[in-house]
């Protein structure tokens, strides 16, 4: 899940991760592009038709309708290294824009169950978005011995 982001071609490629994983992309309005954009489009290449994206108004609706049992949000100032979470299907990976991240307001969200970061080394503001859902996303799959995967 991307909570507003910021960059058309960061969310094409999140699009083309969704569809090579079988994850599904869901994505908190206000966006910074318009979803038929070039960049975006470019970015997913023909994926789009193979991905599972959803796109709501806001976080209080995608609560609503996804139901989620536990959601960690991916954040710099978290101490827990994403590969400590034992995932399970159904767990909502939460990233924020680019490139302010997840603001307060959402961290302190009763749905979050915790807070991971993806290690880095010191010094390093971030990783781009679309890397590190690749990484998150790819983590958890591994963890289930990649189903679906030749």
């Amino acid at each position: 899940m991307f909570h507003e982001p910021r960059i058309p071609g960061n969310t094409g490629n999140a699009i083309r991760l969704a569809a090579g994983t079988g994850s599904e992309l869901h994505l908190i309005e206000p966006l910074g592009f318009d979803m038929s954009e070039a960049k975006l489009r470019r970015a997913g290449l023909d994926y789009h038709d193979l991905a599972s994206v959803t796109v709501h108004p806001d976080l209080a609706t995608a609560w609503k309708q996804l139901r989620p049992e536990r959601v960690y949000a991916f954040t710099t100032r978290a101490t827990t290294p994403h590969t400590e979470i034992t995932y399970r299907p159904g767990d909502i990976l939460l990233f924020g824009a680019e490139p302010t991240g997840l603001p307060a307001e959402v961290l302190a969200d009763e749905h979050i169950d915790a807070e991971v970061r993806i290690p880095m080394l010191p010094g390093r503001r971030s990783m781009n978005l679309a890397n590190a859902a690749a990484v998150a996303v790819y983590e958890a799959w591994r963890q289930h011995g990649f189903p679906g995967a030749v």
